[in-house]
């Protein structure tokens, strides 16, 4: 049971740990660099408000608080962009390999001459992924957590849990996208890049929906419902998104399984 996921956890793991150090590192140089920055003199908040609305909700600046702040400069600098985009791009990008590159490089028949079913085939591909995201949230969050005591600052523990804890829901949402376009395309560069696109796509989309005062076009986006600004500045955990989110993910993956059981390879 769950040798799929298990090989394939596997062979991606290793990755996923390369990945995790380097995003550990950068934290590190962004944490440590925040007390010459905060002490620099800079109005840090008066240049934030003197952008576009448009990147003031890119950044997750457009709430009533200090980037000043140990939160709020981890929120803007950390979380708000690499977490919430360049994570949910990599997870897309990585789902978007777990099925079309086994078609195109022939190992799928010889998987699927085992005896078992096509739609366990994708589920278990995709349940491949929840220890990479798992790694990389563990370990960038036990580095953060770690500088910002080193600099003797100090940041609400669950808080910080809760950022990491919801990006769960949210990267598998990502992921689930991409595995999608990895059903639907045979080819595995047209479905990562079809997963980078529509991830960074939704970004713009729920960015450009609130400062244009059309919040109801971003519904369809992840970031709609993963906020890591309102959880490391103001304490909100929005458990409903998660729901959102991991609801959305079983569909996605679902409606993969079944795409996939029907489709001729």
């Amino acid at each position: 049971m769950l040798e799929i996921a298990e090989y394939e956890s596997e062979r991606r793991i290793r990755g996923a740990l390369v990945l995790s150090v380097l995003l550990a590192l950068m934290s590190l140089l962004f944490v440590a660099l925040f007390p010459s920055i905060a002490n620099s003199g800079a109005d840090l908040d008066a240049y934030m408000e003197s952008l576009p609305p448009a990147m003031q909700a890119a950044f997750g600046a457009s709430g009533a608080f200090s980037i000043a702040t140990i939160e709020g400069f981890l929120a803007v600098e950390l979380y708000q962009f690499f977490w919430l985009l360049m994570l949910g791009i990599y997870a897309a990008y990585l789902a978007g390999g777990l099925v079309a590159g086994d078609v195109e490089r022939d190992r799928m028949d010889v998987l699927l001459a085992a005896p078992i079913s096509r739609r366990r085939v994708v589920v278990e591909k995709f349940c491949s992924l929840v220890p990479v995201v798992v790694a990389l949230n563990l370990v960038v969050g036990v580095a953060v957590y770690a500088t910002v005591l080193a600099i003797g600052e100090s940041i609400p523990v669950a808080d910080l849990v809760a950022v990491h804890l919801l990006s769960v829901p949210y990267l598998l949402a990502c992921g689930g996208i991409g595995l999608l376009l990895s059903v639907a395309f045979d080819e595995s560069d047209v479905a990562k890049r079809g997963g980078l696109g529509a991830i960074f796509g939704l970004f713009l989309l729920e960015t450009v929906s609130q400062s244009a005062d059309l919040g109801w076009l971003g519904a369809i986006s992840p970031t709609r419902y993963y906020d890591p600004t309102a959880i490391l500045v103001g304490g909100e955990y929005d458990w409903a998104g998660a729901l959102i989110l991991l609801a959305g993910t079983v569909a996605l993956v679902a409606v993969s399984a079944e795409w996939f059981r029907r489709k001729d390879i």
